[in-house]
């Protein structure tokens, strides 16, 4: 699961020249863990799901997220408050981020976290396409080759390492619906930005997480207000818990951490770890493991990790 984190800031390239070998390696460590703890998010979103559909579990996880993140950005951050500018913005982020959350708990409820997080993986490449297109941003040949390996890799997964399943395209449901958010993530990332007018990051993402708000209530604020609370799991509190202050506070600072010490395409490609993070964590929680075919398609994604960091900076 990626959050409303902004994407590593446009002097990180030249920050991470200066860094020392101490504070890269701190970096790269900082990202194995930011790794982990996303992947955290798909295995503990899927035990909320069994018990909360996905509009008022999204519903709730922002309305936490929004007071977490106005208490990092104003109170411990000191980010100077200023009224949004150009609404719409905001709306637009919004609404792409609100699809993104609603399809991934809605595709829990059919498919597995391992499912999931591969199709997650596939979110880079996709993203370097609508980066072309709203932004024009070319990919180098290099990186763009670890983006299809971690791709392949990917939907080897996604189709269960089943070579049949791949050649008729028998794709599950949960997959499907996940997929179309991933896609909404995609273009989400580039259009920070295009959109991002010499703001200060922290605060304009504070206010995506507030316009994100609207787009959730239609599915989620009657169910909510009708919810049982007293009758629901810990396993459901320990998850809004975890989204709204493990996923989004302690990870943005891992983020912000990491990307004036590394380069961006490197930072962002710990996110190709997620499925093989997932897997250990299932396994983890007694919710069984992966075969070991699958395994090895998540494997395939985390040596795209391994292309990439292997490039020049």
């Amino acid at each position: 699961m990626t959050e409303h984190r902004p994407s590593p800031a446009p002097s990180a390239n030249r920050h991470s020249q200066h860094a020392t070998g101490r504070e890269k390696l701190l970096a790269h460590a900082a990202m194995l863990l930011f790794a982990a703890l996303i992947a955290g998010s798909f295995s503990f979103g899927g035990m909320a799901a069994r018990h909360l559909d996905a509009g008022p579990l999204t519903l709730w996880r922002y309305l936490m997220t929004m007071a977490v993140m106005g208490v990092l950005s104003f109170g411990i951050l000191r980010v100077p408050f200023s009224r949004p500018r150009r609404i719409w913005r905001y709306a637009l982020l919004g609404g792409l981020i609100a699809i993104y959350m609603l399809t991934m708990f809605a595709a829990l409820k059919f498919t597995s976290p391992v499912q999931t997080g591969a199709v997650f993986t596939l979110m880079p490449l996709i993203s370097a396409g609508f980066a072309l297109i709203f932004i024009g941003q070319r990919t180098r040949p290099d990186v763009l080759v670890a983006l299809v390996i971690a791709a392949s890799g990917a939907i080897w997964v996604i189709f269960r390492a089943d070579l049949d399943a791949i050649l008729s395209f028998d794709v599950g449901r949960g997959e499907l619906i996940f997929f179309i958010g991933v896609i909404c993530h995609g273009a989400y990332v580039p259009l920070i930005r295009k959109y991002n007018q010499d703001e200060n990051p922290v605060a304009f993402g504070f206010w995506i997480i507030v316009f994100t708000i609207p787009w959730l209530l239609p599915t989620g604020a009657v169910p909510l207000a009708t919810t049982d609370f007293a009758s629901l799991p810990a396993s459901v509190w320990a998850t809004i818990a975890y989204l709204s202050v493990i996923t989004t506070a302690l990870t943005f600072m891992l983020l912000q951490y990491a990307s004036m010490r590394l380069p961006a395409p490197k930072v962002l490609g710990y996110g190709y770890l997620t499925p093989t993070f997932i897997i250990l964590l299932e396994g983890l929680l007694g919710h069984g493991w992966a075969s070991p075919a699958v395994f090895l398609g998540a494997l395939v994604t985390a040596a795209g990790l391994l292309v990439m960091g292997l490039l020049r900076d």
